[in-house]
């Protein structure tokens, strides 16, 4: 398959130009940023195109001949909470989506975030029960959650008007090279983003099967939460739970023994056949 990435260049994007590669893909990256030396620059199924994805002419032009879109461009934070990731992110997603639209592109899938839901980012995040799925409220007060809700929003509008086209959004919990990497001495410093975390090649294993899984056990547009099965944090899931977000209650029919994760993946896991690998590796 021929994949477009845009983004490539960025720490999660890096990783799924090399799990795409990894697979046989032809891929062509697509970043603003120029390319660096990659181990993977030289690879003859690697394509480098240095564009603007904000120029929807350009996004047009260099998804010509591509057959599935992962698109991860974008500002990664609310950065100055004013105008700059919103409408960077926003641009962006439509754009992607747009083009795909007009060229026949049947499957794209796109970064979202946990943050959503409101988390780090906001005033004070807002959980109506744990562990956190896709059915959860929305309500991000701050420009990054909002850009990524806009984003979704815009995926459920092209599939209503182009049903051919099957689009993921991934909502993504920190991504990281290890589990090490997300943890803090002090929980209360991550209490925010509830000791979530991916390791970053899992994350590309998501984005791949999101484009390349011919099940059909989905259609249209999907979100996916994508974070480890365990916290950042030793300490027992319950302890962390009583200790900081007492008044949450945890949802029918699931439970937070052990270190299990606040994040509830099995949406992932059971439509995309997803399943995070060892933090570790």
């Amino acid at each position: 398959m021929k994949l477009a990435i845009t983004g490539c260049n960025g720490s999660i994007g890096q990783r799924v130009v090399i799990a795409a590669l990894r697979s046989g893909h032809d891929v062509v990256g697509i970043d603003l940023v120029p390319l660096k030396d990659y181990e993977y620059v030289s690879n003859p199924k690697f394509n480098f195109r240095q564009i603007d994805v904000r120029d929807y002419e350009a996004v047009l032009h260099v998804l010509e001949g591509c057959e599935a879109i992962i698109h991860l461009a974008g500002i990664r934070s609310p950065e100055d909470y004013i105008v700059k990731t919103h409408n960077t992110n926003v641009v962006m997603s439509w754009n992607v989506l747009r083009a795909a639209a007009e060229l026949g592109i049947k499957r794209v899938a796109q970064a979202s975030s946990v943050n959503v839901i409101s988390l780090v980012y906001s005033v004070k995040p807002i959980f109506d029960y744990l562990p956190l799925d896709e059915d959860h409220p929305c309500r991000p007060d701050e420009p990054y959650g909002l850009s990524k809700i806009i984003a979704e929003t815009q995926a459920e509008t092209i599939v209503r008007r182009y049903p051919f086209m099957r689009v993921a959004s991934l909502r993504l919990s920190w991504s990281l090279p290890r589990r090490s990497d997300a943890a803090r001495h002090d929980p209360a410093r991550r209490k925010n983003d509830l000791w979530g975390y991916v390791q970053e090649d899992a994350g590309a294993d998501a984005f791949l099967l999101a484009v390349t899984n011919e099940d059909e056990k989905w259609s249209g547009h999907e979100a996916f939460i994508i974070a480890a099965p365990d916290t950042s944090d030793d300490r027992d899931s319950m302890f962390l739970k009583e200790q900081f977000w007492a008044n949450v209650p945890i949802k029918g029919g699931k439970d937070l023994s052990g270190r299990k994760s606040f994040f509830d993946c099995s949406k992932a896991e059971r439509l995309l056949g997803w399943a995070h690998r060892s933090s570790e590796v």
